[in-house]
């Protein structure tokens, strides 16, 4: 039994609420259980250095957590004193939304994805990923609507689920108390496709085999399909 009472297969519940704040061109609030993340998403017509006169645009990602999103208050961040992890996070969703974009037809433009931890319960960075996507998505359909794009650079959905071994079973969508003392830990971020674009798993207690890895995977398509339905609704797609 888990300490929740779900299903080995069971996710938390799962709202996306878009439309939160009133300046963003895309942003939305998504719960996955009492993991609370606030994605907002920004259009800037200049692209960092490196991309300047190629024609391609960019999808960049930041992260932080708010001082008590956690059992304990901690310090704010300083953009230049990030904790490594931060760091981490973030370039992990940049490069999780970038592979649902086709660059190209965005244009020589930015989109800065923001996910702030309003509160914290486990699986903080695949829930950012999952409503960073709803947020670039809606600043993306703001660019449509203006007709400064004509081609809709999102080319599918991106969305993230994390999986374990928890007292010995595969069990979908970890919550603090799973994650914290799980066997074995895992991230899985998939496309609406079913295409993997990010991996990340370790063994924390102990070693898991390739019949367990299996287990994670069927058990990560079917959060990754539940949390694209709810990203669709959310778009209005």
């Amino acid at each position: 039994m888990r300490p929740s009472g779900r299903d080995l297969d069971t996710m938390r519940p799962v709202t996306i609420e878009t439309g939160i704040t009133k300046h963003a061109e895309g942003s939305c609030l998504i719960k996955c259980g009492d993991t609370h993340v606030l994605c907002t998403a920004s259009i800037d017509e200049k692209v960092p250095p490196f991309l300047r006169n190629t024609g391609l645009g960019w999808v960049t990602a930041e992260y932080g957590m708010l001082p008590r999103a956690t059992h304990t208050r901690m310090r704010r961040e300083a953009k230049n004193g990030q904790s490594g992890r931060t760091q981490e996070i973030q370039r992990l969703i940049g490069r999780a939304l970038r592979a649902g974009v086709d660059r190209n037809a965005l244009g020589e433009r930015q989109i800065v994805v923001d996910c702030d931890v309003i509160q914290a319960d486990g699986g903080t960075r695949c829930a950012s990923i999952t409503g960073g996507w709803v947020a670039l998505k809606l600043a993306v359909n703001a660019l449509m609507k203006s007709g400064d794009l004509v081609v809709n650079p999102i080319t599918e959905n991106v969305a993230a689920v994390s999986c374990g071994i928890y007292a010995g079973q595969s069990v979908l969508d970890l919550d603090y108390v799973e994650d914290s003392d799980a066997g074995t830990d895992a991230n899985f971020i998939m496309t609406s496709s079913g295409a993997l674009v990010e991996l990340q798993g370790s063994a924390e207690g102990a070693t898991f085999s390739r019949a367990q890895f299996n287990e994670l995977m069927d058990l990560a398509e079917k959060g990754v399909a539940e949390l694209v339905t709810a990203q669709n609704v959310a778009v209005g797609a």
